[in-house]
């Protein structure tokens, strides 16, 4: 059982109307399956992506601490204090569109300018340390992000394509054969009806001659 309950018209404009959702349903699985073939390659890059950046990111991250100790450890914790900018980095996000779902594709980060490295070079790596960490943190999260979205839209499309192949279309198919058995029956009645009346007026024409 479908448990999709359809208005159909009676008769044969029943069956014309059952025709042309047929023909709808059967183009929009169509394009469903096509949809969701699309998303599928593209989620598959995307998860390799967001596997690259989260890697980077870690990796990045892991020298940005190391680069920290060494420049604390040489210069003490005050100098690394007092090397911190005090703004807040600028991040920005572009996006694309992949078969009409709109997702992050790109992120730049601009750091917050700080101040002269007059603590000497360790600190110095030590910022340029965490800049490339916070580049690749912005990297992960827009690949992240993406993998997201496409895979919601994956799921959705995959339930929409189940419900129209596994709901609407046997729904409407046995609606139209219901309909069309329908039909047969009465064109068969109204056969045997035409036949019934034809052999009384011929019987009647019998009777009538000399």
């Amino acid at each position: 059982m479908t448990g999709l309950r359809l208005a159909v018209p009676p008769g044969r404009a029943g069956r014309l109307w059952l025709d042309r959702r047929l023909g709808a349903a059967r183009r929009g699985a169509n394009l469903l399956d096509r949809k969701l073939r699309i998303l599928q390659a593209e989620l598959g890059g995307l998860r390799e992506d967001a596997a690259r950046t989260e890697r980077e990111w870690h990796e990045r991250s892991a020298a940005a601490e190391r680069a920290l100790l060494i420049a604390a450890v040489l210069g003490g914790q005050r100098a690394a204090r007092l090397a911190t900018g005090s703004g807040h980095a600028d991040v920005r996000i572009g996006y694309a569109v992949t078969i009409g779902v709109r997702h992050p594709a790109r992120g730049s980060c601009a750091p917050p300018a700080g101040p002269d490295p007059w603590a000497g070079q360790p600190l110095e790596q030590a910022r340029l340390a965490h800049r490339e960490a916070l580049a690749a943190a912005v990297s992960h999260a827009v690949a992240a992000e993406a993998v997201r979205v496409i895979e919601a839209e994956t799921t959705a499309t995959r339930y929409r394509l189940r419900a129209i192949r596994d709901r609407l279309i046997p729904s409407l198919e046995q609606a139209r054969a219901e309909v069309a058995l329908a039909i047969d029956e009465l064109e068969r009645a109204d056969g045997a009806r035409l036949r019934r009346a034809a052999g009384r007026r011929g019987a009647a024409g019998r009777d009538l001659r000399p």
